[in-house]
């Protein structure tokens, strides 16, 4: 009777370790429960980023007082701009201006002295040729004219391949920027204000006068 007894208190005791043994999971599965939602609450705000930070967002008057800021600023900078881009290309325009006249005038200095030596050509070949007689030919000056008038001819060929030029302004009108007036001359056939007679040559280089030349202007003649 006594070991049946004690065979028959293991099956009695089971159901009570199994009651005990549940109990001690419910109590994990609710602090794992409790843990996760404590651990969710603080992914979602964080120390560090507050979900109940208060935000000031900016009034429509101040945006659109600064938007009217920024509207001036750009104007400014584009009036600036166009100014400085036009003071560029007339800075570059009077440069390249300046080259271009120093490649064309640079020999002008120079040309005012070889016009003075045409001169001087020019009056000796004049002066040779009003010494040769036609009734009795010198043949060594008729070949010192013909020589001097070459080499005068080839001089002024070489004046023009430089882009100077010996003005003619007889019968033309009597401009101040080109002529110097020497004397007055009665006009005759000729309006008066008139280039009457040249004294001098004048010379142009590149259109431009280097020497003015010495005229003499016509005028009504006084009765």
């Amino acid at each position: 009777m006594a070991g049946g007894s004690v065979r028959a208190a293991p099956r009695l005791l089971s159901p009570l370790f199994a009651l005990r043994a549940r109990r001690p999971c419910r109590g994990s599965l609710c602090a794992f429960s409790t843990a996760a939602q404590q651990r969710s609450t603080g992914d979602e705000c964080g120390p560090e980023d507050p979900c109940d930070e208060p935000r000031h967002p900016l009034s429509e008057c101040t945006l659109e007082h600064k938007a009217i800021k920024l509207e001036e600023q750009v104007r400014d900078l584009t009036e600036r701009y166009r100014k400085a881009l036009a003071d560029s290309e007339n800075v570059r325009r009077r440069t390249q201006k300046f080259v271009e006249d120093a490649k064309l005038f640079g020999i002008q200095s120079f040309c005012r002295d070889l016009v003075e030596i045409a001169d001087i050509l020019e009056k000796t070949t004049e002066s040779a040729a009003e010494q040769t007689e036609p009734s009795d030919p010198n043949p060594t000056l008729q070949k010192i004219c013909e020589g001097l008038s070459l080499i005068e001819a080839k001089l002024q060929s070489v004046f023009a391949k430089h882009g100077l030029q010996k003005m003619n302004p007889v019968g033309d009108k009597y401009d101040p920027y080109d002529h110097e007036i020497v004397c007055h001359v009665p006009a005759e056939g000729m309006q008066p204000g008139m280039v009457a007679l040249v004294t001098q040559d004048g010379y142009k280089l590149h259109g431009r006068t280097i020497r003015h030349a010495l005229v003499g202007v016509a005028v009504e003649s006084q009765a």
